[in-house]
């Protein structure tokens, strides 16, 4: 469980330090537009993807807390070790499904936009570097869920 800890740790930090990047960069925005005449260009772009990273990484912290959106009418209906085997289930289901569509298609994507040496317009970052946040996701979901199997924190 220390594991765990520190990558909890490790990931809210990384949330509230973008978090706080954004709230800068959009002040920054904020008052070259309304105060100085001015917009800076790369204002919008940058909030844009922090705020694609703040989502996909959030999803990941919000699935190893545990904190996650779940509707629970069948499993109030079943027996302890049903509830049990039921989240087990689950957890395999979420598991597959954040390995093939966040980790495979994710690697996919970063790939495809490598290999292509797509830019962003305004920072001339590659995108590649913006959409690796989703296999990353996918990762830590992944880890999160088989911690809950092998730890039988369910």
């Amino acid at each position: 469980m220390k594991l765990r800890q520190k990558v909890d740790k490790v990931l809210g930090t990384s949330l509230a330090l973008i978090m706080g990047v954004m709230v800068i960069n959009v002040l920054w925005q904020v008052f070259t537009r309304f105060v100085m005449g001015t917009p800076s260009s790369f204002t919008d772009e940058l909030a844009r993807y922090l705020m694609i990273w703040v989502g996909v990484l959030g999803a990941a912290y919000i699935s190893g807390k545990r904190l996650h959106v779940a509707i629970d009418l069948l499993p109030s209906r079943l027996s302890k070790k049903g509830q049990t085997n039921l989240k087990v289930v689950i957890n395999w289901v979420i598991i597959v499904f954040c390995f093939a569509a966040l980790v495979i298609g994710g690697l996919r994507l970063v790939y495809i936009t490598f290999t292509l040496k797509q830019s962003s317009p305004a920072l001339q970052i590659p995108l590649a570097v913006v959409y690796a946040i989703i296999p990353i996701s996918g990762i830590l979901i992944i880890y999160y869920k088989l911690s809950d199997i092998i730890n039988k924190q369910l």
